[in-house]
């Protein structure tokens, strides 16, 4: 069992990082069209943004404008704030994949054979990265845009109601 957590943990990163690296090499280097130049500016002056506002989006992209050399650079690090998220959704998407299959592979109690993780760990890479390729998906990586943050936050929710869930059964 721990061996299988090992790698759960490391194919997790593997595939972040290898969205990650995707994404920082094409994103764009400018403000795209849309309202990625609005949430740029917004976010390298800190100021409201048409409503909603997307105020944790200001403020983390804010955090990446601190970053940049000179001005000319802040909207590459505000797309960089997106690739970013974009690859830790991928992260906990292949997580929530693996958990799931786990629980449909592995019978309550039984040790985890080698062909059950394989089984398991391949179909958190091929599901996430699939998503991560996925047309949309990546064109909102690559932009100033909060569908990014979005997807992260979603990403992260449901993968600790999957831990939640875990912890509830062994207390009980």
């Amino acid at each position: 069992m721990k061996s299988f957590k090992t790698m759960n943990t490391l194919f997790g990163w593997i595939s972040f990082l290898i969205a990650w690296v995707v994404y920082a090499l094409t994103i764009e280097p400018t403000a795209s069209f849309w309202d990625c130049g609005e949430f740029i500016t917004s976010a390298f002056k800190l100021q409201v943004g048409h409503p909603p506002g997307a105020p944790f989006f200001n403020l983390t992209g804010n955090f990446f404008t601190l970053f940049a050399k000179d001005p000319s650079q802040v909207a590459i690090m505000v797309n960089l704030m997106s690739a970013t998220l974009s690859a830790f959704t991928i992260l906990f998407l292949f997580w929530t994949i693996t958990h799931i299959a786990k629980k449909i592979i592995v019978q309550n109690g039984s040790e985890i054979t080698l062909s059950q993780s394989i089984t398991i760990i391949g179909s958190g890479l091929i599901g996430s990265l699939v998503y991560a390729f996925s047309d949309t998906f990546w064109f909102s990586a690559t932009e100033a845009e909060v569908y990014a943050y979005s997807s992260f936050f979603t990403a992260i929710v449901f993968w600790l109601i999957l831990k939640w869930e875990d912890q509830h059964d062994k207390a009980g």
